[in-house]
């Protein structure tokens, strides 16, 4: 299976560099899974392909603002910091730009905060030194926009979902933001179940594919939670015959993970870090 065998051609002007308002009234293209017809739409649509007795599982991960800007020490050379992971209190695995100039020791100033480089690592990043508690992070940090976004938002709370409450992504579980509240509240009046798990999406949601065989690529893990109220929602859907539908990918990714554990493929809860890689055939 060849990396090229997924390409396809998106002319850059299709590409929105500003969401529409209300979030629910983006297009919607609907796929009948019976006869292939294929229906277009708005989605706030939605309730009326879902039914009593399904049940919605969404992501409630939150991006953090893990875009840093500042300077090389002693020098005016303007450097980036993209916080990945937080390793330990004061220690994260992170981007840098420019890569050049930010070797092991070179040390940096986020505001008033000096970092280090600590290491430089297989793949490019970077093991960094920045002792930052969560109001500086927020202070000096920026909500990271997908490349393809050029333009900054206007209110950064845009590109997060309505429902997201674990801080821990760095881009957002894109599939569920057209959802508003009152979207949420008609398909709860309507019977259908909500459940939220968290999976914190990382590096390897917008890190290119650079093999020609899409076996060799190396997926970066992402750390997840599934609660036992959640487990419990999904198995009695399974048992009863209704519908799971899980909004985005990184939700599937979470479930796959863990229904992979058990021989029959009934959820447990629990939380750790996933490396799945979901190709066709799984």
């Amino acid at each position: 299976m060849k990396t090229s065998d997924f390409d396809y051609h998106l002319p850059q002007e299709l590409i929105a560099q500003t969401p529409v308002e209300p979030r629910d009234s983006s297009r919607l293209l609907v796929l009948s899974r019976s006869d292939g017809a294929i229906q277009h739409s708005r989605f706030h649509d939605l309730p009326r392909f879902l039914r009593k007795g399904d049940l919605l599982v969404f992501n409630d991960s939150r991006v953090f603002p893990a875009r840093l800007h500042g300077k090389r020490l002693g020098t005016d050379t303007l450097v980036e910091i993209f916080l990945l992971t937080r390793l330990e209190s004061d220690t994260w695995r992170a981007l840098v730009k420019p890569g050049k100039r930010l070797r092991t020791g070179a040390r940096f100033l986020i505001g008033d905060i000096e970092g280090e480089v600590l290491s430089v690592e297989p793949d490019g990043s970077r093991t960094v030194r920045l002792p930052l508690d969560d109001a500086q992070l927020h202070a000096l940090g920026e909500v990271p926009l997908p490349p393809y976004i050029r333009q900054p938002l206007a209110d950064p709370e845009r590109f997060q979902t309505v429902y997201s409450r674990v801080e821990g992504s760095v881009a957002a579980p894109t599939a569920g933001l057209h959802f508003t509240p009152r979207l949420l509240d008609e398909l709860r009046g309507m019977g259908v179940g909500l459940g939220f798990v968290t999976l914190h999406v990382g590096w390897g949601t917008f890190k290119p594919i650079e093999v020609e065989n899409v076996a060799d690529h190396a997926m970066h893990a992402e750390a997840y939670s599934l609660s036992e109220d959640t487990a419990d929602a999904i198995n009695r859907a399974k048992r009863e015959g209704r519908r799971v539908i899980v909004v985005g990918t990184t939700a599937v990714r979470l479930l796959e993970s863990r229904a992979a554990m058990t021989p029959d493929g009934t959820l447990t809860p629990g939380s750790g870090w996933t490396d799945i890689f979901i190709t066709p055939g799984h």
